[in-house]
């Protein structure tokens, strides 16, 4: 419970709870181990003041999903029993298996310690066992938020406690880094600011001692408005009073002599800068604010960091009177990065001090180098930082001077430390990356083939070193054409390859990022190359790395620090995976897992399953599962029908690739499968290019040797290709359609096969045929007891009878087939049945109430987003007028 609430094997293996409520179900039992807690109780935590009208039926479903889980995995073997007590439930377990539980008996124990030694190991395990804030990924609700807040002031309390039990032992250095960490998260905890001061004056830090102070002041004026409390006034007179060398416990530094030297140790101006307007701006708002401010420029490899740090350094020389200090940290180098010492003693020889005074220890190095920039207006740049704890002894002292630091991380713990304002670089927009080409190959170049100017920036991925690489290819080469160079481009296994050029080029870059990842962000980093389309969330990631979501999810997220996968920000963890990252990630694994991409498929098959079954929940499966399918471990939920068709409109991209991958691997019994399974989307954006997908699915059904899903897939492709308006071509897989469904014995596909192809013959006014065609289809549907597809039949039979100018018997399938949805979640066909209901209506002279039925028509399909049946109700309502 001492961060996300989880259950862990004896090996270590997170189980899947499933979604945020059971997980706030388990919570609750493990914060009453061995006591029965209520439903009522169990209820407030999960809804809060407004549970459900059947939330008693969804508790009940939670806690029989957990109990299933807990014996799937042998719990009972550790004493652990899920109960029920009649109108309560109870956790019997050992309590010592919970890590809370565990925390607290810790904490007394050192407090009844017998040595300060003895308090400092009890105080670190109790301490080491929390991994982020208590109870995370539970409902936000008083009886779970209490406990929460409980532990986090008994957590607090611990680390003042081993503060404390380090400074006992005279490790005020200890003592310091470990108060550091909690003042920083809780900036206005007075007593916290207060212990860390002390101990860094008497570890010999005390001017940061002091800074700290001056820093807390001002948060507490900024932040409540108010002065510092007795606490911390009276750790500011103790550092004072601590000034004296015999007083502290390291040796104060002598006062430099005055120096005057301006310092300027930019490298060279970039050449051919081009674009990034919006990030130069914010980073001069980020800059020039106040107090010491600390820019954080962060992107991915090639991305442009340090030619846009150093060419704003430029542009905004003359606001920095007292120089200008530069270093590389080489954090994502084959360059060794270099000791603090060693800049340090570099930024003091620049601002004038002779060697022979500079300090031999790091504190005195930094002390020193505070005071000299405490009151000037120096701008500090430290590139290619690897974490923050390289920038932390970097910075400079007083309010006046600036830092800008560029790196490949996300460097959050600076930001949280010392609130750097991060000014993120993605790809460059298309007209900057014309820019830069333009910039290095001369405009008139460019200007003559603009289109494939454009192509060449997609192709690099708007990466401004790829840009450089490639136009560097073209000044060597002054016959080559842009379009030629794209179209070599274009080759995804040469692209990498080409995108080299002595000793630069996009691979380098990236190898050197993938090189510093922890081990288990890098094996997913390999695992990435398989993916088959540019955004995954952890669920797909889980798939093809072959673990669970919850370890998919913290590499993705470490990947995302680098900048070598993109965070949308969104509450559906999805990741945007650019196309060279992609490349050079397959480049790392030749002999990539040969199971990687059937369980990739078969998370998608299983998730389009459920997402199918969200959107139309009235409707039946579309195939059976194949004979080798792999389930997942565990997949995405969908809250409604939006969410599902939203999944499938950001998923389209990589659906398609993934259908494509399956084909070249001969995996046709998913391919179809995986097109036919986003038939819910090509019903609702019918004229969106299906074809060729469709076509491809079709030819994988007839390798599969599968009647029903050639009937299927023909049924689908004429109708999209009826919608198109090609005809002829949609007549030849919709006759074919009927009797595959026959022969495969699939009433369903029968009936949506005779619907399919009766709207055709309909174009060609064959009335008479459409009309038997989608009677049989009607009978078919109620034999196989389908409803959706009684509703389908009765829209189009209801649309037949309007068109041959019979409105009483299209009133009358128009109101069999409303009948059949009120209980389904059918929206389109809704608003098609009752757009011919008033239309009905209005042929049989009831105006007022075609009026009605149409406008809740129009209502219907703006609500939920249907183009094409708002389009009909409002020319249906036009007529009325």
């Amino acid at each position: 419970m001492l961060g996300s609430v989880a259950v862990a094997t004896e090996d270590g293996e997170l189980l899947a709870l499933g979604p945020v409520k059971r997980r706030s179900l388990l919570a609750m039992l493990l914060l009453h181990p061995n006591q029965p807690v209520t439903v009522d109780r169990l209820t407030e935590a999960l809804w809060d003041t407004e549970p459900p009208t059947h939330s008693r039926t969804v508790l009940q479903g939670h806690v029989s999903q957990l109990r299933a889980l807990l014996t799937a995995h042998a719990a009972r073997a550790y004493g652990i029993e899920l109960a029920t007590l009649e109108s309560a439930y109870v956790l019997r377990m050992p309590e010592t298996l919970v890590d809370a539980h565990r925390f607290e008996e810790l904490v007394q124990l050192a407090r009844g310690r017998r040595s300060p030694g003895d308090a400092v190991l009890l105080l670190r395990e109790a301490l080491a066992l929390w991994q982020g804030p208590a109870l995370t990924d539970t409902v936000a609700s008083p009886p779970l938020e209490a406990p929460a807040h409980a532990l986090e002031e008994l957590r607090l309390s611990a680390v003042e406690a081993l503060a404390a039990a380090y400074g006992e032992l005279g490790e005020h250095g200890k003592a310091a880094a470990v108060l550091r960490t909690e003042a920083v998260a809780h900036p206005l905890r007075e007593p916290l600011s207060a212990a860390l001061m002390l101990a860094l004056a008497r570890s010999g830090q005390r001017s940061d001692a002091l800074d700290w102070f001056q820093r807390t002041r001002r948060l507490l004026a900024d932040e409540l408005g108010v002065d510092p409390g007795p606490q911390l006034i009276d750790a500011h007179t103790a550092v004072l009073g601590l000034g004296a060398p015999d007083a502290v416990d390291s040796p104060t530094v002598a006062e430099p002599e005055p120096v005057a030297a301006v310092p300027d140790m930019l490298p060279r101006r970039p050449r051919g800068f081009a674009g990034r307007s919006a990030e130069l701006a914010a980073l001069t708002r980020v800059v020039t604010g106040p107090h010491s401010p600390i820019a954080l420029v962060t992107g991915g490899a090639g991305v442009g960091k340090t030619a846009l740090a150093v060419h704003w350094s430029y542009e905004h020389a003359a606001e920095f009177p007292d120089g200008r200090l530069f270093a590389d940290l080489c954090g994502y180098s084959d360059t060794p990065t270099p000791q603090t010492t060693v800049v340090l003693h570099e930024f003091l020889l620049a601002l004038g001090v002779p060697v022979r005074r500079i300090p031999d220890t790091e504190a005195g190095m930094g002390s020193l180098y505070r005071s000299l920039t405490a009151g000037r207006r120096i701008l500090v740049v430290l590139d290619n930082a690897r974490n923050s704890e390289q920038i932390r002894p970097l910075l400079p002292g007083g309010d006046a001077s600036a830092t800008l630091v560029t790196s490949r991380d996300r460097l959050g713990g600076l930001v949280a430390s010392d609130a750097a304002r991060p000014v993120r670089l993605g790809e460059l927009p298309a007209d900057d990356c014309a820019a830069l080409l333009g910039a290095v190959l001369g405009e008139d170049r460019v200007q003559a083939e603009p289109e494939a100017a454009r192509h060449l920036a997609a192709l690099c991925d708007g990466l401004p070193l790829a840009l450089r690489i490639t136009a560097a290819r073209l000044t060597t080469r002054t016959n080559a054409t842009l379009a030629a160079l794209a179209t070599e481009l274009a080759d995804e296994q040469r692209r990498l390859g080409l995108m080299n050029i002595e000793d630069t080029g996009v691979a380098a870059a990236l190898g050197l990022t993938v090189h510093q990842l922890p081990e288990h962000a890098r094996r997913m980093f390999h695992s990435l190359g398989l993916h088959t389309g540019p955004r995954l969330d952890r669920y797909a990631a889980a798939a093809l790395a072959d673990c669970t979501p919850d370890h998919a999810w913290s590499a993705l997220d470490r990947l995302a620090d680098a900048h070598l996968i993109v965070d949308s920000g969104l509450p559906s963890d999805a990741y945007t995976l650019h196309d060279l990252v992609r490349l050079y990630a397959r480049t790392l694994a030749p002999q990539a897992d040969p199971g990687a991409l059937t369980r990739l498929v078969d998370h998608y098959l299983h998730t389009g399953l459920i997402a199918t079954a969200t959107a139309e929940p009235s409707s039946q499966p579309c195939f059976t599962l194949p004979a080798a399918y792999r389930r997942p471990s565990a997949v995405r939920e969908f809250e409604n029908r939006q969410d599902a068709l939203s999944w499938f409109e950001a998923e389209r991209a990589t659906l398609l690739g993934a259908a494509t991958a399956a084909a070249a691997a001969q995996l046709h019994d998913r391919v179809w499968r995986l097109v036919l399974l986003q038939w819910p989307l090509i019903v609702w954006r019918v004229r969106d290019g299906w074809v060729p997908l469709l076509e491809q699915a079709l030819e994988s059904a007839e390798l599969d040797h599968d009647l029903d899903a050639q009937s299927r897939t023909r049924a689908l492709l004429g109708w999209v290709l009826h919608e198109e308006e090609r005809y002829a071509e949609a007549l030849e897989h919709l006759r074919a359609a009927p009797e595959l469904a026959h022969r495969a014995g699939d009433l369903t596909s029968e009936a949506i096969a005779r619907i399919n192809l009766a709207l055709t013959l309909a174009r060609y006014d064959e009335h008479e045929q459409a009309l038997e065609l989608v009677t049989h289809a009607l009978d078919l549907a109620r034999q196989g007891r389908d409803r959706s597809t009684e509703m389908l039949a009765h829209q189009h039979l209801a649309r037949h009878f309007l068109r041959v100018g019979d409105p009483r018997q299209a009133l009358e399938h128009a109101s069999l087939g409303l009948e059949l949805g009120p209980s389904l979640d059918a929206a389109p066909r809704r608003v098609l049945l009752r757009t011919a209901y008033g239309e009905a209506l209005a042929g049989l002279g009831r105006t007022e109430e075609a009026r009605v039925q149409l406008t809740e028509a129009l209502r219907e399909a703006k609500t939920h987003g249907f183009e094409e049946g708002a389009t009909a109700a409002e020319a249906a309502l036009t007529e009325l007028a």
